[in-house]
């Protein structure tokens, strides 16, 4: 049998995850609902599988203490019954996780401006506006969270299809 160079192969790579990306980022153009759902039920999936693999851990792997055999199972329980509700109320885990980002960004503006405060960042003035960014950028997934949602997916699927467009158009070309 003839064997595939590198270069083929890593061009189909290239070829497919690129078909791939200009896909999910036509359906998050197009279908800004349909894909936020799409990570909704993903997200429920993937803590019901991690639930699982939690509880499945506690029950047998036998040199875990039986403590940390008990947190785990407990985990694992509490674990899966968030991925069920997530399933359940795939809009209301996406406003959840939005509060969650919010809080994440308000945290680290928080933090940022208090490096700027010390004098940890240079220049100083930097880590203020980034800071104050990002609180404000907190404070608007906090008030308009379907809104910030539905920007997120614009631009990660404008995004997505200028990496994949742009990686078909780079890749290296097939030997003569």
């Amino acid at each position: 049998p003839q064997a595939i160079s590198v270069l083929a192969l890593h061009r189909g790579q290239l070829i497919a995850v690129s078909i791939i990306g200009i896909i999910l980022g036509l359906i998050g153009l197009f279908l800004p609902t349909v894909a936020l759902l799409f990570v909704a039920i993903v997200f429920g999936i993937f803590l019901v599988a991690s639930g699982i693999f939690r509880i499945n851990a506690a029950l047998i792997t036998h040199r875990l203490p039986a403590g940390i055999r008990w947190l785990s199972a407990i985990l694992g329980i509490l674990i899966v019954a968030a991925g069920v509700i997530c399933l359940a109320d795939p809009f209301g885990t996406l406003i959840v996780l939005a509060y969650l980002i919010g809080i994440g960004w308000i945290a680290g503006g928080i933090s940022d401006v208090m490096a700027a405060v010390q004098g940890s960042v240079r220049p100083r003035w930097f880590g203020w506006v980034a800071g104050i960014i990002a609180i404000l950028a907190g404070i608007v997934i906090f008030v308009l969270p379907a809104l910030s949602l539905s920007a997120f997916v614009l631009y990660a699927s404008i995004l997505l299809l200028v990496v994949s467009i742009s990686a078909l158009l780079t890749m290296p070309r097939a030997a003569k």
